[in-house]
């Protein structure tokens, strides 16, 4: 009889522990949020470092990483042959627009010279963006950009404006 009764009061307070430990669970995750201690600062949550060092708009690499995506993009999506021949008119549109707290990019336009081959190059107006940390896995800038007429896939609609700040 006292093996029992011991065995119950040992269930009880297993019971009773684990409705504590849930309901001070609960509390802890309904509590507001506090602000970050001075440790979790100045180690922890250090947050984005951005050097602002950014590509100017006509950096060739750049307009090449534009050329190169562009013929591929058209070539495997939506079997053209269409090219970018060559770039004029670079020029910078904004740089940091929304302030220095924010991801710096520079934002550019410039006008293309697209061909298939057959015909004479079409000129198109190109507005691109040069992010820092934007490229693969955030090791470097990355480029994104949208050729007016020619954003098949409404990525940037209307007309490439969504490409702009």
């Amino acid at each position: 009889m006292r093996a029992r009764l011991t065995a119950h009061r040992s269930t009880l307070a297993r019971r009773s522990l684990a409705a504590l430990t849930g309901a001070a669970l609960f509390l802890a995750s309904a509590a507001s949020g506090q602000a970050a201690s001075f440790l979790e600062k100045n180690f922890w949550l250090s947050g984005p470092n951005f050097d602002g060092d950014v590509p100017a708009c006509d950096t060739p690499a750049a307009l090449s990483r534009i050329q190169d995506r562009f013929s591929t993009t058209e070539g495997r999506f939506w079997n053209s042959a269409l090219k970018i021949e060559s770039f004029d008119k670079v020029r910078q549109v904004a740089f940091r627009p929304w302030g220095e707290e924010y991801q710096p990019r520079r934002y550019c336009a410039a006008r293309a010279f697209v061909s298939d081959g057959t015909r004479p190059p079409v000129k198109h107006t190109v507005y691109y963006s040069i992010i820092e940390d934007g490229g693969f896995i955030g090791f470097s800038w990355g480029v994104e950009w949208c050729v007016v007429g020619l954003d098949r896939g409404w990525g940037y609609a209307p007309n490439c404006k969504m490409a702009l700040p």
